[in-house]
C-alpha cells in the first residue's frame, strides 16, 4: 500500500465503520424479544439473522426506502424465532437507525482526519437517517450519497460507479485519491477492490483475528484488504504517525 497520507479524500461506509449499528439493531429488537418472553434469543444469533435478511431484501428491492427495508427485516426475525410481532414494532424497528449510538471514538477521529482529507460518505441508508447519524459525527462531510440518491444498495456497482463520478465531477478526484474505508467487507471492500481502489478495513468485529461477521453477511473468503485497523482511533494514530504529528 502506498503510505496512508498520499491520499486526498476517505470515502467511508457509515453503519459499522462510524456508527455502532449493531448495538442499535439489537437495542431495537428488544421490544419484541421482552414482549414474547423470549430472553434465551442470543445477540450473536440475532445479528446473523438481521445480515441474511437484509442483503436479500436490498438486492431484490434496489429501490425500497432503507426503513421499509427495516421493517421487513424485523418481521422476518420475528419469524425465524416464532415471535409474535405487529405492524407497529416492525415500523418502530424500521425507524430506529437515528437512535443507533455512534462508536466512542469516531467523532474525535473524523475531527482529526478532516485535517488532512476529504471525507465522503457512502450509505446505505436513507437521506433522513443519515442526518440523524450525522449529528453524532462531530464533522461536515464534504459529500454524502445514500442509497436513497442512488437507487440501489451496496455491493451493487452501481453505488461505487456513482460515488466515482460524483467525486471526478464535483472534485476532479481520481481513484487513485481516494482510500475507500469501512467495516463491511460484504458491502464495500469486494465491489471497491472491483473497481480498483485501495481500502482501509476498519475491523471492529476482530474478523481478522477469528472474530464473527456480526450484522454483516458473510463471506466464502476474507478479500484483500490494503491496511486493517480495529477501530478509528487507530486509523487516525496511523496518519499522525505519517504526519509526523500528535492527536
Amino acid at each position: 500500500m502506498r503510505e496512508i497520507s498520499d491520499y486526498k479524500v476517505l470515502t467511508f461506509d457509515c453503519y459499522g465503520t462510524l456508527i455502532d449499528w449493531e448495538t442499535g439493531i439489537w437495542d431495537a429488537l428488544q421490544p419484541v424479544i421482552s414482549a414474547n418472553g423470549r430472553p434465551d434469543i442470543q445477540r450473536a444469533a440475532a445479528l446473523a439473522v438481521f445480515a441474511s435478511l437484509e442483503s436479500a431484501l436490498e438486492a431484490e428491492n434496489p429501490g425500497l426506502p432503507y426503513p421499509q427495508i427495516l421493517a421487513r427485516v424485523h418481521h422476518g426475525i420475528a419469524i425465524h424465532f416464532e415471535l409474535g410481532t405487529t405492524d407497529e414494532w416492525d415500523r418502530a424497528f424500521g425507524d430506529s437507525v437515528p437512535f443507533w449510538p455512534a462508536f466512542p471514538d469516531t467523532a474525535d477521529a473524523l475531527r482529526y482526519l478532516k485535517h488532512y482529507y476529504r471525507l465522503v460518505i457512502l450509505s446505505n441508508v436513507h437521506r433522513e437517517g443519515f442526518a440523524a447519524s450525522n449529528r453524532k459525527l462531530g464533522v461536515e462531510f464534504d459529500a454524502i450519497y445514500t442509497a436513497q440518491d442512488i437507487g440501489s444498495y451496496k455491493p451493487d456497482p452501481a453505488n461505487f460507479q456513482y460515488l466515482l463520478d460524483q467525486l471526478e465531477d464535483g472534485f476532479g478526484l481520481q481513484k487513485r485519491d481516494i482510500l475507500h474505508t469501512a467495516q463491511s467487507l460484504f458491502h464495500d471492500h469486494v465491489p471497491a477492490r472491483s473497481f480498483g481502489l485501495a481500502t482501509a478495513w476498519i475491523d471492529r468485529q476482530r474478523l481478522s483475528e477469528s472474530g464473527h461477521w456480526g450484522a454483516t453477511a458473510s463471506l466464502d473468503e476474507i478479500p484483500q484488504t490494503d491496511v486493517v485497523f480495529h477501530s478509528m482511533a487507530e486509523m487516525a494514530e496511523a496518519v499522525a504517525a505519517s504526519q509526523d504529528g500528535q492527536l
